[in-house]
């Protein structure tokens, strides 16, 4: 008999708290989109925004202000000093817009104004990065595309996965194709071609009916602007590490959304019209609590190791993975559930079980 944290007979009633999980989601984002206007849009790192990264480690804990102060000799055009990881690492990040001069000449430059104006303390430059400006434009673009596509692909598995309805997927897809062609045609930025086809996608799903996606594609979108938003909020950097764990979240979510969602349909065919569709989820949802928290507490133990133990390279990634899987368990049960509940269970699922 296997490890059990719930009880088999627990019977908590998440649908029933779908307003209060709905609000907090509301302000989450709220606040995390508020954050992303006032300062412009996401701050991207060197990967997206091109330029030169210097990243330094000191002998001993250095104000900024004073590393500021040392590196104010420099002719760097957009120079920003900001610290990297933990506090007790020592590390520093020295980034500059400029990508005209060559990586040579910018560590001269660096190591000779922290040699003199540093007071003694020693450093070590432990890396140096270049990209250019189209480069940096290329990534984003790309980067944009691959998390649109997962959850393009995504709505289409789950729809015929769970609805049997591969066909009203394929004219989903097409049309949506068709869509951002047409809005791409326009020549308008590659970022709000993406929000407007990840609204297209929802409301195809919502059109179409397929239910099932809808719920799933919602909690996915939900899960990722969480995440986002938060990032935005504590002034962290996007660069392809985040992508990266973005569309590790989008999977993870992904997954145990899936599971729930087998288990609410398993459910309402044995059923047989005997229940509420409600508490057939309600019922759903505990029958697989015991499994999804004993997943997502053995993920976030890795992951708060990396966070922890893994070093100022994967410290960001790590801590997206960290908001990621938690927001992603809780979407599962309080997003893509009651979403599922507010549009019902698609026919062609049960003709199909009837069949």
């Amino acid at each position: 008999m296997g490890l059990q944290l719930i009880k088999p007979n627990t019977n908590i009633d998440f649908i029933g708290l779908k307003k209060i999980a709905f609000i907090i989601s509301a302000v989450i984002i709220l606040a995390g989109l508020a954050s992303l206007a006032i300062q412009g849009g996401p701050k991207y790192g060197i990967d997206f925004a091109g330029g030169m990264i210097v990243q330094v480690k000191l002998d001993k804990t250095t104000e900024i202000s004073d590393l500021k102060s040392a590196m104010s000799e420099v002719e760097l055009p957009g120079l920003v000093v900001q610290t990297l990881g933990l506090e007790d690492d020592n590390e520093y990040l020295i980034r500059t817009s400029s990508s005209d001069i060559t990586s040579k000449i910018v560590r001269e430059q660096v190591t000779e104004a922290l040699t003199t104006n540093l007071n003694g303390t020693g450093f070590e430059i432990q890396r140096l990065e270049m990209v250019g400006p189209k480069v940096g434009a290329d990534l984003r673009t790309k980067a944009l595309e691959a998390l649109f596509y997962a959850v393009l692909i995504i709505a289409v598995y789950i729809s015929g996965r769970f609805e049997q309805r591969w066909t009203a997927a394929a004219v989903m897809a097409a049309a949506l194709g068709g869509s951002i062609y047409a809005i791409g045609l326009t020549g308008l930025d590659m970022g709000f071609l993406i929000v407007a086809a990840m609204a297209i996608t929802v409301g195809l799903c919502w059109y179409l009916k397929l239910n099932y996606a809808l719920g799933a594609v919602a909690a996915l979108i939900h899960d990722v602007m969480i995440t986002v938003g938060i990032f935005s909020i504590l002034g962290k950097e996007f660069d392809l590490t985040i992508i990266a764990a973005l569309l590790t979240i989008i999977g993870y979510s992904l997954n145990d959304t899936i599971i729930v969602f087998d288990r609410i349909r398993e459910n309402t065919f044995a059923s047989k019209g005997n229940d509420t569709f409600a508490g057939i989820i309600n019922r759903s949802i505990n029958q697989t609590l015991s499994r999804t928290i004993m997943t997502s507490l053995t993920t976030l133990l890795v992951v708060a190791c990396l966070f922890v133990l893994g070093g100022s390279v994967i410290h960001d990634f790590a801590l997206a993975l960290l908001i990621g899987v938690a927001v992603g368990t809780y979407s599962s049960i309080f997003v893509a559930s009651p979403i599922l509940l507010g549009f019902g269970v698609s026919e062609p699922v049960e003709q199909e079980v009837e069949a």
